[in-house]
C-alpha cells in the first residue's frame, strides 16, 4: 500500500512539473499563474469594449485606434508603479496591499464601464482604469518571472515565459468563444458587469505571495546607502551599453509601426456583416494558435539564434500579412474561399506566427538585463516595448484619417494594408543590432559589467525579495504587441 502511495505520489509530481514546463510547485507560483490567467480571461469582455465603441459611442476607426492607444498609457510607466510598491510599502507590505487595491480597482472600472459611462471621454477613464489595475498587478508578480529567468541556461531561458504567456491564452482561450456568444444574448454593458468579477480573484489569491513584513528601520537605511540618483545613474550608464541600446532600438522601431486593427473591425462587422459570435470563434482559433505558437518556440526554437529568428519572423510575418489583401478585395470570393473561412484559416497561421516571433523578445529582453540591476531594467525595456505598441496604434489612426479609411468607406484599406505590412520590414537593415549569441555568455566573455559595477542589494525595484517587473499590456488593449 505505501509503495503504492508513493508511486502515485511520483506520478502526481511528474505531471505537475510536466504541466509547470519543470518550473517547481509552490504557492507564490500558482498565485503568479493565476494573475495570468485572470489576463486571459479578461479577454471575455474584448468584443465588448470594441463594439461598444464603435457601436455604443459612434467611434470612428481612427478614434477608436487612438482612444485604444491610450489605454496602453499605464503600461508604459509601470516602473513607476514599482517604485512606489518598493518605497511605499502599505501597513508594512510591498506587495498583497497593491495586488488587493488592484483587483478591487478594476472591479469598481469594469462596473463604471457597465453602468453609467455614455461618452468617448467617461469611456478613455474607465478604460485607463482598467488597465491601470492590471498594470499594477503584473507589477506585483512579474518580479519572479525574471529573477527565476536570470538564474536559468539558455536552454531553459523561455520556460517560464512560455509558461507564463501560455496560462494567460488559456484564459483567453476559455473565454474565447464565450466572449462572442454572451454579446449574441446579451449587452456590452451586462458583459462589463460580468466581467467585474475576475479582477476580485486577484485580489483574493494576495495570500499566495510570499512576503515579509517590512523592517522600517532597515528599510530607512539602505534607503540612505542606495540614493536614487545613485540609482539612475547606474541605469543609465547600463542602459546605453551598445549591447543593450541597440538590441532595444530595433524591437522599437519594429513593433512600433503602424497597424490597421481598428479599421479591419470595421471592416469585417460593417462590411463583412461578422457577428459577435462568429467573431468569437475567430478569437477561439486564435487563442488556440496562440498557445500552438508558444508551443513550437518552446520545443523547436528557443535555443535559435535572436538575430536569426526575429530577421525571418519579420519577412514571414510580413510575407503572411499581406494575404489580408485577399479578404479586403474579395479576392477570396474569386478563388472559391468563403469570407468566415478565410478568416479563420488567415488568423490560425497570423497567430502561431506571432507568437513565434514574440516570444524571443521577451527571453531578449530577459537575457539583456545584467546582473545586479536587472529587475529595473528589464521593467524600462518593457515599459519601452509598451510605448512602442502605444506608437503604432496612434500611427495607425493617423493614417487610417490620412487615408479617408471610415466606418462606411474601406476604398483605400487595402492601400492602408499594404503599407502598414510593408513598414513592418523597416528594421530589417539593422539586424545587425541584435546579438548574435545570447548576451549573458558574450557580457561574461566581454566583463561589460565587472563586480565592482554591480549595484547595491537595494537598487530601485530590483532587490531579491522586492523587484517589480512589467510585462507587455494584455490582449485587449494591445491586440497588435505581437507583430
Amino acid at each position: 500500500m505505501t509503495v503504492a502511495l508513493s508511486r502515485l505520489n511520483q506520478i502526481k509530481d511528474s505531471l505537475i512539473s510536466t504541466l509547470l514546463l519543470g518550473n517547481k510547485s509552490t504557492p507564490e507560483l500558482w498565485g503568479i499563474l493565476t494573475v495570468y490567467f485572470v489576463q486571459g480571461i479578461l479577454g471575455l469582455a474584448r468584443l465588448a469594449i470594441s463594439f461598444f465603441l464603435k457601436d455604443d459611442l459612434a467611434l470612428t476607426p481612427a478614434q477608436m485606434g487612438a482612444l485604444t492607444g491610450i489605454a496602453v498609457l499605464p503600461w508604459v510607466i509601470k516602473p513607476v508603479f514599482g517604485f512606489m510598491s518598493d518605497s511605499l510599502p502599505i501597513f508594512g507590505y510591498r506587495r498583497r496591499p497593491y495586488l488587493i487595491l488592484s483587483g478591487l480597482l478594476g472591479s469598481i472600472a469594469w462596473l463604471t464601464l457597465g453602468t453609467i459611462v455614455n461618452n468617448p471621454w467617461s469611456a478613455t477613464i474607465s478604460l485607463l482604469l482598467i488597465s491601470l489595475s492590471v498594470a499594477v498587478s503584473d507589477v506585483i508578480v512579474d518580479s519572479l518571472v525574471v529573477e527565476r529567468a536570470r538564474k536559468e541556461s539558455l536552454g531553459k531561458a523561455g520556460s517560464l515565459q512560455s509558461l507564463t504567456w501560455g496560462i494567460s491564452a488559456l484564459g483567453g482561450l476559455i473565454t474565447a468563444y464565450l466572449s462572442g456568444w454572451l454579446l449574441q444574448h446579451l449587452s456590452n454593458q451586462t458583459v462589463f458587469v460580468i466581467t467585474a468579477i475576475f479582477p476580485l480573484i486577484v485580489a483574493m489569491v494576495a495570500g499566495l505571495i510570499a512576503e515579509k513584513p517590512v523592517n522600517k528601520n532597515a528599510h530607512k537605511t539602505a534607503s540612505k546607502k542606495s540614493p536614487i540618483k545613485q540609482q539612475l545613474r547606474q541605469l543609465w550608464k547600463a542602459f546605453k551599453q551598445k549591447s543593450i541600446l541597440l538590441p532595444v532600438a530595433f524591437i522599437f522601431i519594429w513593433q512600433a509601426t503602424p497597424n490597421a486593427d481598428s479599421a479591419f473591425f470595421y471592416f469585417t462587422t460593417n462590411e463583412l456583416g461578422f457577428d459577435p459570435e462568429f467573431l468569437g470563434r475567430v478569437r477561439l482559433v486564435t487563442s488556440v494558435a496562440a498557445l500552438v505558437g508558444i508551443g513550437l518556440y518552446q520545443k523547436f526554437l528557443k535555443t535559435v539564434s535572436f538575430r536569426r529568428i526575429l530577421g525571418w519572423s519579420i519577412i514571414i510575418s510580413s510575407g503572411l500579412g499581406m494575404t489580408m489583401l485577399l479578404l479586403v478585395t474579395h479576392t477570396n470570393r474569386v478563388i472559391g474561399i468563403g469570407d468566415r473561412w478565410f478568416s479563420l484559416g488567415d488568423s490560425l497561421i497570423l497567430t502561431v506566427m506571432g507568437e513565434i516571433a514574440f516570444m524571443p523578445i521577451l527571453v531578449l529582453s530577459a537575457r539583456l538585463c545584467p546582473k545586479g540591476i536587472e529587475a529595473t531594467l528589464f521593467a524600462l525595456l518593457m515599459s519601452i516595448l509598451n510605448l512602442s505598441g502605444l506608437v503604432s496604434h496612434e500611427l495607425g489612426a493617423l493614417l487610417t484619417q490620412w487615408l479617408g479609411v471610415t466606418e462606411t468607406n474601406f476604398d483605400r484599406l487595402w492601400l492602408l494594408v499594404i503599407i502598414t505590412n510593408l513598414s513592418t520590414l523597416l528594421p530589417l537593415p539593422f539586424l545587425g543590432w541584435l546579438p548574435a549569441s545570447d548576451p549573458q555568455v558574450e557580457e561574461l566573455e566581454a566583463n561589460v559589467f565587472p563586480p565592482t559595477e554591480v549595484l547595491e542589494h537595494h537598487t530601485l525595484g530590483s532587490s531579491s525579495e522586492d523587484s517589480m517587473i512589467p510585462t507587455v499590456a494584455p490582449e485587449f488593449f494591445a491586440e497588435s504587441a505581437r507583430k
